[in-house]
């Protein structure tokens, strides 16, 4: 009797164990990858992160204009992979300060973008790009 018992033991102490340390069964949503940039002219700035959807891209970051008669944007472009322009949008401009923006552009194709290009520009319209920076689809 005494055996019996101790292996009845045994197995729900395994049973419990086993279940005390399997992992929970969480669901996850798959990450869209992201990529970093940086265009920076003298003490004027654009940078922040750029996530690559499956049919656009969300370009989210921080400009800076040093005096309140420079403003600056942000330009962005998407484009395919024989370069050619699938969407764009602009930040909007500052003028001596910092600001966050937020600009989502259209790349409606199969696979999204394969390049974006992010321009620090003088916020006008038309705008004038200072420089420009090409970013690939990691």
């Amino acid at each position: 009797m005494r055996t019996r018992l101790a292996a009845a033991l045994c197995g729900v102490a395994l049973t419990t164990g086993t279940l005390l340390s399997a992992p929970a069964a969480t669901a996850q949503a798959s990450a869209y990858p992201t990529s970093a940039f940086d265009v920076t002219v003298g003490n004027t700035y654009t940078r922040g992160t750029i996530t690559w959807y499956n049919r656009s891209v969300t370009v989210t970051g921080e400009q800076k204009s040093v005096d309140g008669f420079s403003c600056r944007g942000t330009s962005v472009f998407t484009l395919d992979s024989a370069d050619v322009e699938l969407g764009r949008d602009y930040s909007a401009s500052v003028c001596g300060m910092s600001s966050n923006f937020t600009v989502p552009v259209d790349a409606n194709v199969p696979g999204g973008a394969a390049v974006v290009r992010i321009c620090l520009d003088d916020g006008g319209s038309p705008a004038t790009y200072f420089l420009c920076k090409r970013y690939g689809h990691p």
